[in-house]
């Protein structure tokens, strides 16, 4: 089956790996550079979404050929592909299921020198249950309490509605989740096929 990349719709790992056949195909990566060390799929670079802003432009002229957005659920990838939208990148799409999927599907992966770092996605739901766990057993003593689990449940729900997460745009910059810095100009030179593949971080 042919895929036609368009406006950022999701595909399937198989459907990835059909488009990663044509040689213009572009694998960008939008999780923290941490989560990319850890591991990211081969010839992919790296440019995390919180970055995306200030390079749109430069990112839309540069991307010569399909992009497929990668992250490890989806949803960053999902909010990648809005922002290049809006700049005027048509051909695109998203794994959708991101890291999880490729994995699960057992899809070749690359590792870095660090490759126990959390996802982002686990460290939201590991933060998020300890303050719920711990507000919890805190209201047997101070009642008030309570209303600071309901504040982490109403705002998971609207991370779910809005298909953004605060907490993970808060724990995104912690020091932890840096890892390498990621050189937005070297991964925008490897779009344009004038880098070494190994430059997207370093």
């Amino acid at each position: 089956m042919t895929i036609t990349a368009r406006d950022g719709q999701a595909i399937s790992v198989g459907q990835a790996q059909e488009l990663m056949a044509d040689p213009k195909t572009l694998v960008v990566d939008v999780r923290t550079p941490a989560e990319f060390e850890s591991s990211h799929i081969p010839s992919s670079i790296n440019i995390p979404v919180d970055q995306l802003e200030p390079h749109l432009r430069t990112i839309v002229t540069a991307a010569g050929g399909t992009m497929v957005l990668v992250c490890q659920g989806g949803g960053r990838a999902e909010q990648a592909a809005v922002k290049l939208g809006s700049a005027g990148l048509s051909d695109m799409v998203v794994l959708g299921g991101g890291m999880n999927s490729w994995i699960q599907a057992g899809a070749p992966i690359e590792h870095g020198e660090v490759s126990n770092k959390w996802a982002l996605e686990r460290q939201v739901r590991l933060v998020a249950g300890s303050i719920v766990l711990t507000s919890v057993l805190a209201s047997t003593l101070l009642p008030k309490a309570k209303w600071l689990a309901g504040g982490i449940g109403g705002g998971l729900a609207f991370a779910a509605v809005s298909n953004t997460c605060m907490m993970g745009n808060l724990l995104m910059r912690l020091p932890y989740n840096q890892g390498p810095t990621c050189d937005i100009d070297a991964a925008i030179a490897k779009m344009r096929r004038d880098q070494p593949e190994e430059l997207a971080v370093s």
